[in-house]
């Protein structure tokens, strides 16, 4: 049966293997070749809902599309939108569908975007809701991987901090465990652990080998990737178990002593304490180019999307 053409991004199962390979091989071509997508959209408008606040994933969005000839507009804050006077989502994004060519929107609530599709004639990218989903991030940490280790299969990977609440980690578990030979060794406190639905429907239905730990150093030489991430105080509902539980991990060059000289570093950013600045000009911290690949993927998302060849 023909595969239905994408017409939003809400979920990185929304791709498919070969639609996330054929993405990052029109990013690396727009890596080489910058000028010949200069103006691959221009008239196009996107429109950025960011009802959560963000820098990166905005900027990045932002950056992507005027890297592509078209142009942006949009709010940073949900204070800045009619829904503090009462709007309903579905009328917000039913509005700015005659605004724009595409929306990236972000939300608090889990399921959002999912909703927001229904009433939109434009597509979406869901660019983050709340603990659930992170699909161009993804995206981002897809490419990183493949252009630092020129695969993206046989790979262990550590995921490190807060792997509960998380969105970044749920995505790229979902995404790699398409991929061969994939080996996940899951660092993290007992509050903080992988939820059980995620290793039930993810690792276990795929037979995808894992281990889970509290210690960061212990398996820190079999690692082809270790992805840190911060724990967020904006997902808990107690402080005091966010203070307590917020520098659990700080990667710092001791603990990386025992490490792989090919080790690829990853974290999603923003960083606070959980890796060391002492790391940063460790040629194996790959985090700020992570970043940087991230306009990249989006510009390729966007033009598929868009159905710009």
């Amino acid at each position: 049966m023909k595969r239905e053409k994408l017409k939003n991004l809400i979920d990185i199962k929304d791709l498919s293997v070969k639609e996330i390979d054929d993405l990052i091989k029109v990013a690396n071509d727009i890596i080489t070749h910058k000028d010949k997508y200069s103006k691959k959209c221009e008239g196009k408008i996107l429109a950025t809902l960011f009802f959560e606040p963000s820098t990166r994933t905005r900027l990045s969005f932002e950056s992507a599309m005027l890297r592509l000839g078209g142009r942006v507009l949009g709010f940073s804050d949900a204070n800045c939108s009619s829904t503090t006077k009462g709007e309903t989502l579905g009328d917000t994004i039913e509005t700015v569908s005659g605004y724009a060519d595409i929306i990236a929107m972000r939300h608090p609530k889990e399921g959002a975007p999912a909703v927001a599709s229904k009433r939109a004639s434009i597509p979406i990218i869901n660019a983050g809701d709340g603990g659930h989903n992170h699909p161009t991030q993804t995206l981002t940490d897809l490419l990183t991987i493949s252009r630092e280790k020129g695969r993206l299969d046989n790979l262990t990977i550590g995921l490190c901090g807060d792997l509960k609440f998380g969105r970044t980690i749920h995505s790229i578990i979902g995404a790699m465990s398409r991929y061969k030979n994939i080996k996940f060794i899951l660092i993290s406190p007992e509050e903080l652990k992988l939820p059980d639905y995620t290793i039930t429907e993810v690792l276990e239905k795929n037979n995808i080998e894992y281990i889970e730990t509290n210690d960061l150093e212990k398996y820190m030489s079999e690692l082809d990737i270790l992805y840190m991430t911060r724990v967020q105080k904006e997902r808990f509902f107690n402080e005091a178990d966010y203070l307590r539980l917020k520098d659990y991990y700080i990667l710092n060059k001791k603990k990386l002593e025992k490490a792989k000289k090919d080790l690829c570093i990853m974290h999603p950013l923003p960083r606070v304490s959980e890796i060391s600045t002492d790391v940063d000009d460790d040629p194996r911290a790959k985090y700020f180019e992570q970043a940087h690949n991230g306009v990249y993927i989006r510009m390729a998302l966007i033009l598929k999307l868009l159905e710009v060849k």
